[in-house]
């Protein structure tokens, strides 16, 4: 049976990002320094490797500070959460970017709403009680 682990995105301050994901709950799991190849790997996420629970790698190429592309292809992240506006709220008193603010989904009833991460990349908050 195969299993989703993780999804990688480079960054460009890894603290800032790590501060960030903290503000929608996640915990640092683990945390690979890799000298040889100039780069640091943290994987950040809700439960630790557990079946069902998927992490996002954040990849830091040591000296690359002026960012990446964002990329065309990407969509955004989703994660699941009892009170949409609340997470918002916890996002921005900590900071954080909203770029959509918490209600129903345009022909729906579902709760959304959208944060940005420090390098730019987009979050969908989806109500979950």
């Amino acid at each position: 049976m195969a299993l989703y682990l993780h999804t990688m995105v480079r960054v460009r301050n890894l603290d800032a990002s790590i501060a960030f994901y903290k503000l929608l709950g996640m915990h640092e799991l683990r945390r690979r320094e890799v000298p040889e190849g100039e780069y640091t790997l943290v994987f950040i996420g809700y439960a630790d490797n557990a079946a069902g629970h998927a992490e996002i790698e954040l990849t830091y190429n040591w000296g690359k500070d002026d960012g990446y592309e964002v990329g065309t292809g990407f969509g955004h992240f989703a994660i699941g959460v009892p009170d949409v506006a609340a997470m918002v709220e916890a996002v921005r008193a900590g900071g954080g970017k909203v770029t959509r603010e918490a209600g129903p989904v345009k022909f729906g009833a579902t709760i959304i709403a959208f944060v940005e991460d420090p390098d730019g990349y987009k979050i969908e908050l989806i109500q979950r009680p």
